[in-house]
């Protein structure tokens, strides 16, 4: 009995020191990783709870709920008053210096080996484990060569499987209200859309295919969640634990695509790319051509090229996911007497009745939807979904704020038709109306970045976004929303409203 007594007590206090053990352990290790982050002077002032040890540990725990006040404070304090502050973040992260508006622009011209893009996205998104360490400077490389140049070929194929995809999602009822998930809707559409120009038909159809690439998606958000609360010096083993998921998704994808991409390079070894239609000019055959011309070998194997994928697919799908979901949302809560929905329909519907060609929307006819653009670029400054990104103030959704400026000015043309008028005011005034649309980032338009590491795929979600809205107003009636939902914070990370749910009908044809 006394024995078996011992034996207890001595598990018991083997229990106990393991425990101590990894507390101890836990405890050392982000006092390691204090020590190794950048201290900054005093005279940077501060919000949060402080800068010592216990204050740091309070950050810590107050970042994940108290982050997006906290930098509305800064913003109050400082920024208004042309100063940078220091804001808390993450354990595993340093405190972050956020300039204000007027260091903007001379932050964002300090050159790649002072401020590096490229290990700003490595820090952030734990790119060595969870994209398998490929950077993603080869396929944005890519994107910037080739996706502009071929878009306006790709614009009836990106109508179709939008056309197609809001048919399947939205339905036919012409009779009953549907009541709609938003959040699923869009990540039904968005993902297939997107891959028409990624991967290509009738892959970007494949059901198993969007599924893993959305669920590794997920797995990115959550890991970096993770990795953000874990001491650096504990990543090599965290990391490679909680990113195994990632694997399963990359490899069951790489099932789908090895047959696709193996065709796709045996067709330029056989010069079948020179006369390529726009079916198969997407990332997959740009990626083979920009391989090829820089001599870069080891990107040509299938394996290589469905990793590649991997950035572009996280940076596109669930952006964009968020901003259409965030622009019903704000469209659906304005008042309805401002009429935003009916004339953006009027718009859409006279432009593509008098410019489309042969059935299908051209580049220079989205570039007529000024009503449209301005409603998106509001949703855009109103509904960011980082809050390092900008901040503002709450304010009341202005679909038309960006396009009455224009309305504006044309008006003042109109007026002036039989008169000499200021003809280099006219010119400046016009430039400035420019720059107000969507795709043109300035230190006040920064949802697509600014610079020379602009998004190069924004014009792309510009024409993908404008054809959605036309194709919902013109064929679906939705009922507007008394409230808008209210979206989550999680340190400087939005979580949309996830349950928030719509009425749908098909409206019927005249």
């Amino acid at each position: 009995m006394a024995a078996e007594l011992a034996m207890v007590v001595e598990d018991s206090f083997s229990l106990w020191r393991a425990a101590l053990a990894i507390v101890f352990f836990t405890i050392v290790s982000f006092l390691v990783d204090f020590t190794w982050k950048p201290r900054y002077g005093k005279s940077l002032p501060r919000v949060g709870y402080g800068d010592g040890v216990l204050a740091t540990v309070r950050n810590w725990i107050g970042y994940m709920v108290h982050y997006n006040d906290w930098v509305a404070d800064g913003y109050e304090r400082y920024s208004k008053h042309n100063r940078a502050f220091v804001v808390p973040s993450a354990p595993s992260r340093p405190s972050e210096i956020v300039v204000p508006r007027s260091q903007a622009a001379w932050m964002l011209e300090l050159p790649d080996r002072v401020l590096s893009t490229s290990q700003a996205h490595n820090d952030v998104l734990y790119n060595d484990y969870q994209f398998f360490g490929t950077d993603d400077q080869f396929p944005i490389r890519t994107m910037h060569k080739h996706l502009a140049r071929n878009l306006p070929a790709l614009i009836p194929q990106i109508q179709h499987e939008i056309h197609a995809s809001i048919d399947a999602v939205f339905g036919s009822n012409t009779e009953e209200w549907t009541t709609l998930n938003l959040w699923d809707a869009w990540l039904a559409i968005v993902p297939r859309v997107t891959n028409t120009i990624l991967v290509g038909a009738p892959t970007c159809r494949h059901k198993g295919f969007l599924a893993s690439q959305v669920a590794f998606l997920d797995c990115v958000v959550r890991n970096s969640f993770i990795l953000n609360m874990f001491p650096r010096v504990l990543h090599p083993i965290v990391g490679r634990l909680v990113v195994a998921p990632n694997w399963w998704h990359l490899w069951k994808t790489y099932h789908v695509l090895k047959p696709v991409i193996e065709q796709r390079l045996h067709d330029y070894d056989s010069d079948t790319h020179k006369n390529l239609t726009p079916d198969n000019q997407n990332l997959i055959t740009w990626l083979i051509h920009q391989a090829h011309t820089e001599g870069l070998t080891h990107e040509l194997t299938p394996w290589m090229i469905s990793q590649r994928l991997l950035p572009i697919e996280f940076a596109a799908i669930h952006t964009t996911a968020i901003t259409g979901h965030a622009l019903l949302l704000d469209l659906l809560t304005s008042d309805p007497s401002l009429g935003y929905l009916d004339a953006l329909r009027d718009e859409t519907s006279q432009v593509f009745a008098s410019e489309n060609v042969n059935g299908s929307w051209t580049k220079a006819a989205l570039s007529q939807l000024h009503r449209t653009d301005s409603a998106i670029r509001e949703s855009m400054r109103l509904s960011h979904f980082a809050t390092a990104l900008t901040h503002r103030k709450p304010e009341r959704y202005d679909a038309w704020r960006f396009f009455r400026v224009r309305e504006g000015f044309e008006a003042r043309q109109r007026d002036q038709a039989h008169g000499d008028g200021d003809k280099e005011r006219d010119m400046e005034e016009m430039m400035r109306i420019k720059r107000l649309g969507m795709v043109t980032t300035s230190d006040a338009h920064l949802s697509f970045g600014h610079g020379r590491h602009a998004c190069p795929g924004r014009f792309f979600v510009a024409h993908e976004l404008k054809i959605m809205l036309a194709y919902l107003l013109q064929n679906y009636d939705i009922k507007p929303l008394s409230e808008r939902p209210k979206p989550m914070w999680i340190g400087q990370t939005i979580v949309p409203p996830l349950q928030a749910t719509i009425e749908v009908r098909r409206r019927k044809r005249v």
